[in-house]
């Protein structure tokens, strides 16, 4: 993930620059402008959230199917509540994981410079 640095003045760069402001992005020497960026590894939660969901539903199962229970409740029924229970604390698992190691990317960030290239002109088109 990288995340930019405000100008000096307050405003944020955008990420991506479009022909109109790649020129602009150069200053009046035709030098290219430089800034400072952080750039780390953030993990998707999504993912996390479907294994720790994928999880629960194992753990569901196992404790319906596998270990003997009361004979007057159905069996099918006793894996339903778990499958909801178990399934959701899978998915709160999940993201307090990701959440986690969220925290311990942005302590691991690193400091980068960027320069912009300028647009190439229609002299160096034509070459």
């Amino acid at each position: 993930m990288v995340s930019e640095d405000s100008n000096v003045d307050g405003t944020s760069q955008s990420g991506t620059s479009h022909n109109s402001t790649a020129r602009d992005a150069t200053s009046e020497g035709g030098t290219p402008e430089r800034r400072g960026i952080s750039v780390r590894r953030a993990p998707k939660f999504v993912p996390f959230m479907g294994l720790g969901g994928v999880l629960g539903i194992i753990v569901a199962a196992f404790v319906a199917y596998g270990i003997p229970g009361d004979e007057s409740f159905d069996t099918g029924a006793v894996f339903g509540f778990f499958l909801v229970t178990f399934a959701a604390g899978g998915v709160l698992l999940g993201a307090i994981a990701a959440l986690v190691l969220d925290k311990v990317s942005v302590r691991r960030s690193r400091r980068a410079v960027v320069e912009s290239v300028p647009s190439p002109t229609e002299d160096d088109a034509e070459a």
